[in-house]
């Protein structure tokens, strides 16, 4: 997965919804991924357009099997979540993870206890 992090594009929810199946499942054939959509399942014709611009965004690889095509995540959830919230701190608390935190302990988002994990993991990573 070697896709440039910098310019990652958003994903709208549609596709964000056949990416989380990819990410869930690996990879599949069409059908294989529209039997994995939640209900009501979208037609095969909708699922493939999306997979199309997915590939033209870079967020899926195909493999031709036969006459067929196996779609690929070409992007992590992980590297997609990570360059999400950034662009949230960015746009939403000027760049500040600390304002978006206290954000979340304002709206009772967020407990002690959560905070209390999240800087035992700052301690561990600062070692």
């Amino acid at each position: 997965m070697n896709y440039i992090y910098s310019s990652m594009k958003k994903l709208t929810k549609a596709e964000e919804q056949i990416m989380m199946v990819l990410w869930e499942h690996g990879s599949g054939l069409l059908m294989e991924l529209v039997e994995c959509m939640p209900e009501p399942q979208p037609h095969k014709n909708t699922v493939a357009t999306i997979l199309k611009i997915l590939t033209v965004k870079e967020f899926v690889r195909v493999e031709a099997v036969g006459r067929f095509h196996r779609y690929h995540a070409g992007v992590t959830k992980e590297a997609y979540s990570t360059r999400s919230l950034t662009n949230i701190v960015k746009d939403y608390f000027e760049g500040s993870f600390s304002n978006a935190v206290s954000r979340l302990v304002e709206k009772k988002k967020l407990s002690v206890a959560d905070l209390e994990l999240l800087l035992k993991q700052l301690k561990n990573n600062s070692k």
